[in-house]
């Protein structure tokens, strides 16, 4: 029963090691796949600065002229804003400027046209109602766009490393308890640890005599 049980304890001992090195692992591989996607993401976001913007006029684009034919497109909006003391455009995210230049917001069903322009015409209404709204600004002086929202700042930086952290600080407390559990039930560190008997420490008591017993009147000459 007692062997049974050790082997038992021994291979749940190293289930929760082979845990705690997946979990490393796994946060590892998360590290490196933030490290080149959302991480250079961050770094090129240079709206770093928070201002107010007043809006001066938008705009919904239906069609562009491409090769002197009429092609048509998704409705676009375009917003330019007063930020900053300067003239800018106004974008949604770092993802639409990317997206598209000539759009300040693009609808998210473009298959369904009168769904596309009704979400433009909402989002157009929504800024004539505001007028000032906060924006984001580049630091730089010939940057002469702005975002609506921040999609790659601090705070998302920061949720995407969350869960790697979790990961890694969970797996490495594990590996650590893992092996501290060996290391204190090792045969020398039991009997290093046990402490000394104090049997040895104890005076042996002497051998009593009937002349311990005896009254004081009865003892032999000599002892009283």
């Amino acid at each position: 029963m007692g062997k049974k049980l050790v082997m038992a304890q021994k291979r749940g001992e190293t289930r929760a090691l082979c845990l705690g090195v997946a979990m490393v692992a796994c946060a590892v591989i998360t590290y490196y796949i933030l490290g080149t996607t959302v991480l250079p993401l961050y770094q090129k976001s240079v709206w770093t600065q928070e201002s107010m913007c007043h809006l001066i006029e938008t705009n919904i684009r239906d069609q562009e002229e491409l090769e002197g034919k009429k092609v048509a497109q998704y409705p676009c909006l375009w917003v330019n804003v007063s930020a900053v003391g300067r003239w800018a455009v106004l974008y949604h995210t770092e993802d639409t400027r990317d997206q598209n230049q000539q759009c300040s917001y693009i609808p998210g069903s473009l298959s369904n046209y009168p769904t596309a322009r009704a979400d433009v015409e909402k989002v157009r209404d929504r800024l004539h109602e505001l007028r000032v709204f906060h924006c984001f600004s580049a630091t730089r002086a010939n940057e002469t766009s702005v975002l609506y929202q921040r999609l790659y700042g601090p705070q998302a930086l920061l949720f995407y490393l969350f869960w790697p952290t979790f990961l890694l600080t969970s797996g490495l407390l594990i590996i650590a308890m893992v092996k501290l559990k060996n290391v204190r039930w090792l045969p020398g560190a039991t009997e290093s640890t046990r402490p000394a008997s104090h049997d040895s420490a104890l005076p042996v008591p002497t051998r009593l005599t009937r002349t311990h017993f005896l009254p004081r009147h009865q003892l032999p000459h000599g002892l009283g």
